[in-house]
Formats: C-alpha cells, sequence, structure tokens
C-alpha cells in the first residue's frame, strides 16, 4: 500500500511541476502610412504674404511669450525630423508664423515659402524669432 501511496505521490508531482515554454511570432512590418488621391488642385497664386513669431525660452525648458496658433501638416525637412515630441523650439515658431501669414492673409497655403531664422542664444535665455516669406495661394478648384 505504501508503495502505490508513493507511485500515486511522485506521479502527481511530476505532472504538477514541470517547465512550459510558450511561444508567440508575430510578423512586424514598418508602421508607415500613406494616403494617395487622385484629386488634382488648381492654386491661384497671388501678392507677396508674411507672418512672423518669436519664442523665448529660459534654462531650455520654459517656454514663454509665443503664439498659441500653429499651422498644421507643414513639413520643415529632415533637420528637424528628430523632434516628433514637439521638443524643436524652431519647427514651432515657424509653424506659429506660417499660420499667422496665411491667417493675415487669407491664403489657402503658402507657394514657395523661405524662412528666416534668428536665433539669440545666451545659454540661461533663448529668443527664436522666424519670419516667413512666400506668395498668397488660394484654391481654386479641385477635381
Amino acid at each position: 500500500m505504501k508503495k502505490i501511496a508513493y507511485i500515486a505521490a511522485a506521479s502527481t508531482l511530476a505532472l504538477l511541476t514541470g517547465c512550459a515554454s510558450h511561444t508567440i511570432s508575430q510578423p512586424t512590418a514598418a508602421l508607415e502610412g500613406a494616403v494617395k488621391t487622385d484629386l488634382k488642385a488648381d492654386v491661384k497664386v497671388g501678392e507677396t504674404i508674411t507672418g512672423q513669431s518669436s519664442l523665448n525660452i529660459l534654462f531650455n525648458v520654459i517656454k514663454f511669450g509665443g503664439d498659441s496658433k500653429f499651422a498644421d501638416g507643414v513639413s520643415y525637412g529632415a533637420s528637424e525630423s528628430g523632434f516628433a515630441l514637439g521638443l524643436d523650439p524652431v519647427a514651432a515658431v515657424k509653424s506659429a508664423a506660417a499660420f499667422n501669414a496665411v491667417n493675415a492673409s487669407g491664403a489657402d497655403v503658402i507657394v514657395a515659402p523661405r524662412y528666416v531664422v534668428d536665433v539669440q542664444d545666451y545659454f540661461v535665455f533663448k529668443k527664436v524669432s522666424v519670419k516667413v516669406t512666400g506668395q498668397k495661394g488660394t484654391v481654386t478648384s479641385i477635381r
């Protein structure tokens, strides 16, 4: 009887303990979205428009004195691509200057924008000023 009890205990112990491995493989792909349309826009190019914005930065962290409205969806090239979290003050001021130019002129887009960026850095205090100049673009039709 003791042998059966030992065998049953050993079998139960072997069944309750052990090593298991569980693996799930998931194929990965780059997270990249692209929107393609067959729409074409006719843009009427008008007079020259300008916009300005500036921002003060204290200790390279505290931002004050800047605009609160920005143009969205504007790409400024590879130099700002590493600051996707809004940490680049120059990109933010460029966006605010573009908004000011478009808003003041009633344009839909800025055609051939040129940015003049002035950064005055005093180690503890920094002032970033941007002036954008371009042609007023008005969308006349989308087909």
